[in-house]
């Protein structure tokens, strides 16, 4: 998934305004950033004692983070969490799991679960549908997707699960967007099966991506994996402050679905108001299609808004959520000047 350089050259992932600057120099500021699924209304960062900053993350802290993290994803217990700086780092990590092989894709995806599975030595093909992993030793599928916020159903991922078993497979699903998500579509109460990795994002539905916060739901034995290859203080201490204050707050996170929501519908106007066709998504991100994707994104860029492109779908475009009230009339100004 990559952002339209003009008409030809890709910069990699969203959220690179200083590359969307040197794209639009005329371009008004501040630049609005909609090119990342991350929620723009953060959660309020709490009050950081000085010894999260001056001591050695404690290993207490990283286990009251884990039984939190248990509860609000619904996983079978503490010892099936696995805290780690991001989902990034863990990606590798996870394909390593499996015994290097034929490892299947279902796409169009983020593209990082590709190149880790490449990185831990599989054989990685891409496919469409779960009936086309063939062989696969390894399956890794975004569940909802990104960036078109396709579900796969609950009992379809197990019973693929359970194919896998007999051939030493493992199913990873990243639910980096499940915060906002159906909530009996995770598989985090399933991953004592032994053959389930589930992965969750802090960062996006918390607005806190710079925190580097993520989780491995596993059955104990795979969890003791992760966190033997993570190393002792592998989470900074804020974030393990941070964390666990947010993810307990279950007033806040309700009030944030909600909001979300809302917002995801106003956005749906705004671009179903300007002639584009929305195909997919989650409330935190709209995927549209359109044959003048690249002029549109010129367009906005030179207003002073980066969205996402796909050189792979060059008719697609991704819109995340404005973050305040001047955003949005900075993204309504800029699709009602955007020919039909």
């Amino acid at each position: 998934m990559i952002l339209f350089r003009g008409a030809d050259a890709p910069l990699p992932h969203g959220g690179d305004l200083d590359a969307a600057r040197r794209l639009f120099p005329g371009a008004p500021e501040p630049f609005i950033d909609l090119s990342t699924g991350i929620n723009p209304s953060p959660y309020p960062l709490p009050r950081l004692a000085a010894e999260a900053l001056t001591r050695l993350p404690a290993a207490d802290a990283l286990r009251a983070l884990a039984a939190v993290a248990a509860r609000a994803y619904g996983a079978p217990s503490a010892a099936q969490i696995v805290p780690a700086p991001g989902t990034q780092l863990l990606l590798p990590l996870v394909a390593a799991l499996a015994s290097p092989g034929n490892a299947a894709i279902l796409t169009p995806t983020y593209t990082e679960l590709a190149r880790a599975a490449t990185f831990a030595g599989h054989r990685t093909q891409a496919v469409r549908a779960l009936g086309d992993i063939g062989d696969a030793r390894l399956v890794i599928l975004a569940n909802p997707n990104n960036p078109d916020g396709r579900l796969h159903g609950k009992d379809a991922l197990l019973k693929l699960a359970s194919g896998l078993r007999p051939r030493g497979g493992l199913l990873v699903v990243d639910e980096a967007f499940m915060d906002v998500g159906p909530p009996d579509a995770s598989l985090a109460a399933d991953v004592a099966r032994g053959n389930i990795v589930v992965l969750r994002s802090f960062g996006k539905f918390f607005g806190l991506a710079g925190v580097r916060l993520g989780f491995a739901l596993a059955a104990p034995a795979l969890a003791a994996r992760l966190a033997a290859a993570l190393g002792p203080w592998a989470v900074s201490g804020p974030a393990l402050a941070v964390g666990t204050k947010a993810l307990a707050d279950a007033a806040w996170i309700e009030r944030t679905r909600r909001r979300l929501a809302k917002a995801a519908k106003r956005l749906d106007a705004i671009l179903s108001g300007a002639g584009l066709e929305i195909v997919g998504g989650t409330t935190l991100f709209r995927l549209v299609r359109t044959p003048s994707a690249r002029d549109l994104f010129d367009h906005l860029g030179r207003a002073g808004i980066l969205v996402r492109g796909f050189a792979e779908n060059p008719r697609w475009l991704r819109f995340g959520l404005p973050g305040d009230a001047q955003a949005w009339r900075r993204l309504q100004a800029a699709a009602d000047r955007y020919p039909r």
